[in-house]
């Protein structure tokens, strides 16, 4: 199976199923001399894995990360960076009475129809408790983001129809509330209407918002590895996303050109600003040095209890009602996955900005004689 690398300086390798032993990253491109240790993945594999039982699976995993390799007296040492973290709690035997049936909103069809074989257990590669690896990375790339200021914030924007508001938008209450979400009102009345679909079997679905703050101008390749897009291809590798915006997205197509345009201006310290950020913070798939918005629709989790039609391998038709552990919404559990794709994005382009021009590479090499 190919496509687990992701990445040109800064690349990372995922492996390890959902029910095996094990997952893991590889992350080559590791600059030396960062200081981690295992306690510093605490944080974000906290608030990826499963919280309040209500809004996410009864799966109990303590998803400590093992480093294996790169570490030398608390710094990394510039080889290669190995983290593992074992499966602890996985119950193989609630997939059983499916192994040979197709789920429907899962990969196990188009799995079946690639590779002739798909490991029933949880979904194998395709389970969402492979993005622990990616959540591990970018625990890694947000400190090289800290020696920039750079700074990567995402949040949960809504759940089904249910937005924050402006009005009540407060950053605080994120942590104060198991949905993720800054408005304390729209967050009560999200869990509420959760409990509720969660009592019928079913799933709900919401967006994401992600703001990237600080980030220098000029990264991005101007042709194929736009920023833009190599930020869209690292959230769409998230399995539940299914929609992807920048700025205004898909707004921009209802407005006027003289409407969309972000005006030029200099400010009082010479420097080049816009009077508005409808593009997102990025033109022409290079950053502008403005503050970077994404917005990502998530999917419901797919697993539900409902009788649903279906078919089997053998292509008979069946009814399926999935058993097991399961999250009525993915949503806030995807936030912190949102935030490390986008940071490891970031961190590749800021090493390969670091040659886009020879004053650069000059400088580099003067100064550190």
């Amino acid at each position: 199976m190919s496509g687990s690398v992701f990445g040109t300086l800064f690349k990372i390798s995922t492996w390890g199923e959902s029910h095996g032993k094990a997952l893991g990253v590889v992350i080559d491109g590791c600059p030396s001399g960062i200081y981690l240790s295992e306690n510093d993945f605490i944080k974000d594999m906290s608030r990826r894995k499963p919280g309040n039982k209500s809004v996410s699976t009864k799966r109990n995993e303590s998803d400590k990360v093992v480093i294996l390799s790169c570490v030398f007296e608390g710094k990394t040492t510039g080889a290669p960076l190995s983290l593992l973290v074992y499966n602890e709690d996985h119950i193989s035997r609630d997939y059983e009475n499916i192994k040979d049936v197709f789920r429907p909103g899962h990969a196990d069809y188009t799995y079946y129809e690639k590779y002739g074989i798909r490991d029933y257990r949880g979904g194998g590669r395709s389970s969402g408790r492979e993005t622990l690896t990616r959540v591990a990375a970018g625990v890694v790339a947000k400190k090289i983001l800290e020696y920039l200021d750079i700074n990567v914030f995402a949040y949960t924007n809504s759940i089904s129809d249910i937005f924050v508001s402006n009005d009540n938008f407060d950053i605080k209450e994120c942590s104060k509330n198991p949905l993720f979400m800054p408005d304390a009102e729209n967050s009560k009345k999200a869990m509420e209407y959760i409990t509720n679909i969660s009592k019928d079997g079913d799933s709900v679905g919401g967006t994401i918002k992600c703001i990237i703050k600080n980030l220098p101008k000029g990264l991005g390749q101007p042709v194929f590895d736009k920023l833009d897009a190599d930020l869209a291809k690292a959230i769409f590798s998230i399995g539940a996303v299914k929609g992807f915006e920048i700025g205004l997205g898909f707004n921009s197509s209802t407005k006027k050109g003289s409407q969309n345009n972000d005006i030029f201006y200099t400010d009082e310290t010479g420097e080049i600003c816009k009077k508005t950020n409808n593009s997102g913070g990025i033109l022409g798939g290079i950053s502008d040095g403005d503050d970077i918005v994404l917005n990502i629709a998530i999917k419901p989790t797919p697993s539900i209890s409902i009788p649903q039609e279906t078919v089997t391998t053998k292509k008979e038709s069946t009814i399926i009602k999935v058993s097991g552990r399961h999250d009525p919404v993915i949503v806030p559990r995807a936030v912190v996955v949102v935030e490390a794709m986008v940071s490891i994005t970031l961190v590749d382009h800021i090493f390969m900005n670091m040659v886009s021009k020879i004053e650069n590479i000059s400088s580099f090499y003067k100064n550190s004689k």
